[in-house]
């Protein structure tokens, strides 16, 4: 698949340019994933040759040295220096555009199969540049897991059908959509289209799909109407909900998440923090462990409780 191709390929040129070390075809087949499930020895180099062609076609300075295991066992490196950018002279809008990029990135599957890889090569002795690797907060919890396939939707025009749970269902519901655009609110994400149900509008947020995503149709299906604005209409839809206000004690140099969204209330680190779902908002607290403690109000403490003390139970299962 496509975005399999290009996850490993990211992952190799993250893996190549750590150190100035050459790394070997065998410390690369234990670290990436896709080289790793290979079923044979010859279904790997043939992989591995295939991505090296189609890095230096990117024109990816990648080279090959001594790795200095043993004389005739070859490494490769990429050169930093010559595979880095030129100054760059951005403006502020597109400043925020690399930056949102580069959130989301970070968030999704890519990142974390990237920073196994360097972790794995670290601590085979690669000299790993903690300064190059993005910024990330521990977490209890993932993202969305219906993010990747509605953007993929989205940016090949094709229908997608899921099951769906609104605030005031008992079960989930089908839906058939065609996605117009994905966004972020308020560090919830959503995703907007055309209702082929209801034959409406609809706003749906990705947390209350229930499953996973199915494409349904063929590429090109259908046109996002001129002039849509889906983060104006995502805004709409969340303006429309009553919100409340949750007072959260968060811990000097943590929760910045929290921190973008909420305002200081009172001395201290205490922040008001404003919602419209008492559930969405557990999890997000949740998520920041024993930084984020809720003060107010108690049905949010009882939501973020019962989902730390699940998140305990499930580690000692683990153990």
């Amino acid at each position: 698949m496509a975005e399999s191709k290009t996850e490993r390929l990211l992952q190799v040129v993250l893996c190549l340019t750590q150190g100035g070390r050459y790394v070997t075809k065998d410390q690369l087949r234990e670290v990436v994933p896709d080289y790793a499930g290979c079923p044979s020895t010859d279904a790997f180099e043939r992989m591995f040759e295939r991505d090296k062609n189609e890095l230096r076609e990117l024109g990816i300075p990648l080279e090959t040295g001594p790795a200095g295991v043993v004389d005739d066992d070859p490494g490769y490196r990429i050169d930093r220096d010559a595979y880095a950018l030129p100054e760059l002279d951005l403006t502020r809008d597109e400043m925020t555009a690399v930056a949102l990029a580069a959130r989301v990135w970070r968030e999704q599957a890519p990142a974390a199969a990237a920073s196994r890889a360097l972790l794995k090569l670290q601590a085979d002795g690669v000299d790993v540049d903690a300064a190059s690797l993005p910024a990330i907060e521990p977490r209890l919890s993932g993202g969305e897991s219906a993010f990747e396939p509605l953007t993929l939707a989205v940016a090949t025009r094709r229908p997608v059908r899921f099951a769906y749970r609104g605030p005031r269902d008992e079960e989930a519901r089908l839906r058939h959509l065609e996605p117009w655009g994905v966004v972020s609110l308020r560090g919830r994400w959503y995703v907007v289209g055309h209702d082929r149900d209801r034959a409406a509008e609809r706003v749906f947020r990705l947390s209350r799909i229930v499953g996973e995503v199915a494409l349904d149709g063929a590429p090109g299906s259908y046109t996002v109407p001129a002039g849509t604005d889906v983060r104006a209409r995502v805004g709409a839809f969340d303006a429309q909900r009553p919100t409340s206000t949750a007072r959260l004690r968060v811990a000097p140099g943590a929760g910045h998440g929290l921190r973008r969204r909420g305002r200081p209330h009172g001395s201290g680190d205490l922040l008001a923090v404003d919602y419209v779902d008492t559930q969405a908002l557990a999890e997000e607290v949740a998520s920041y462990g024993a930084v984020v403690v809720v003060e107010d109000p108690p049905e949010l403490r009882a939501a973020v409780v019962e989902r730390l003390r699940a998140a305990l139970d499930a580690a000692g299962a683990g153990a």
